[in-house]
């Protein structure tokens, strides 16, 4: 994964120093073959599935949903084979439920407001850790094939892995409050499938589905507006203002994402429309001042926003006061934002 910001000031600046912006979280993992490896359950302890709130739909049908939380507010697609159903209507309530053949196999949750005990979005880390066993490595079996995570001291730090009942509960800790920013429950298959860590397996390594063009114009759409969604439900959550969205801004974003997947370069100076500042121009976009942050080779909308909080450039964007507006652009697993301080002409 790679994330970069960049910052500028007026109508027409350059911009800074790109290689001091530039972060660098980690390679996507590539799953290595293990022929001995067995999953083990010694040392691991699960937490059973509680008996109230959201996690209780984990497995459910989403007629069960329906009846407990109502219609989505939208349905965007994904790139693992499920539909995310997006429930924004209270950002201080918002989350995104995976549904698979009519099954929930995915929770994502971000809104304090939204009950998913034993965990509590805003928790205290230390709380959060005395309560959980956070190990370096945790193994399952699916379908007779063995699986074996391997966490860094930086996952286990930020982003622990934590089995709940038969599904797993993926923790974003935001490292510069100390307390727990979202979280995100999914299944074996699908925690196979999206592989956000190292991974050693024995067996059948699951693969997401190849995707049409089409296909991937829906998630590419769907991510833009989680990104959105995500970074509004951070900026109240730190006092701040909502962006409004800004549709040349998200084009002007669109197209560096695009450009960086087909050429192949990670940057926020393009050879072919310049920096921010020239991007925004030709789109005919009229602020004050403007970041950008961009990124690749994340999971999804959820996972990126969650790097960027992380970083601390990337932070001082996303939950800069003087903003008003945003644009998001995502092409495939490369993704764009740019914020503006609205100027009207």
């Amino acid at each position: 994964m790679f994330a970069c910001l960049i910052l500028v000031i007026g109508l027409y600046m350059g911009a800074n120093n790109e290689k001091e912006d530039q972060l660098i979280n980690h390679e996507e993992p590539v799953p290595k073959v293990d022929q001995d490896l067995s999953a083990s359950e010694e040392n691991q302890k699960d937490i059973e599935l509680p008996e109230k709130g959201l996690l209780t739909l984990l497995g459910a049908k989403s007629d069960t949903l329906k009846t407990e939380y109502g219609d989505p507010a939208r349905i965007d697609s994904s790139a693992y084979g499920y539909e995310w159903w997006i429930y924004n209507n209270n950002l201080n309530e918002y989350f995104q439920v995976g549904i698979l053949d009519n099954r929930v196999v995915s929770i994502y949750v971000i809104g304090p407001d939204t009950l998913i005990p034993p965990f509590k979005i805003g928790q205290p880390v230390n709380e959060l850790f005395a309560q959980n066993m956070i190990q370096a490595e945790v193994s399952l079996d699916h379908e007779s094939s063995a699986y074996k995570f391997e966490l860094s001291e930086g996952d286990m730090n930020t982003r622990p892995l934590v089995p709940i009942g038969d599904f797993f509960a993926q923790l974003y800790i935001d490292k510069f409050t100390g307390k727990l920013s979202s979280a995100r429950f999914v299944d074996a298959k699908t925690l196979i499938k999206q592989r956000p860590y190292e991974l050693v397996y024995r067996g059948e390594l699951l693969d997401s589905p190849e995707l049409s063009e089409e296909q991937w114009q829906l998630i590419e759409k769907g991510a833009e507006l989680q990104i959105f969604d995500i970074t509004n439900v951070m900026r109240i959550r730190h006092g701040l203002n909502k962006l409004s969205w800004d549709e040349k801004t998200s084009e002007a974003a669109y197209g560096h994402s695009k450009e960086m997947y087909d050429l192949e370069y990670f940057s926020h100076t393009s050879e072919t429309f310049g920096t921010l500042a020239d991007r925004l121009k030709t789109a005919n976009v009229f602020y004050r001042v403007a970041g950008e942050n961009i990124a690749a080779n994340y999971t999804d909308g959820p996972a990126v926003v969650e790097g960027w909080l992380n970083s601390k450039g990337h932070r001082d964007a996303l939950l800069n006061s003087a903003f008003t507006h945003i644009g998001v652009g995502v092409y495939r697993k490369h993704y764009t934002q740019n914020f503006i301080e609205h100027w009207e002409e």
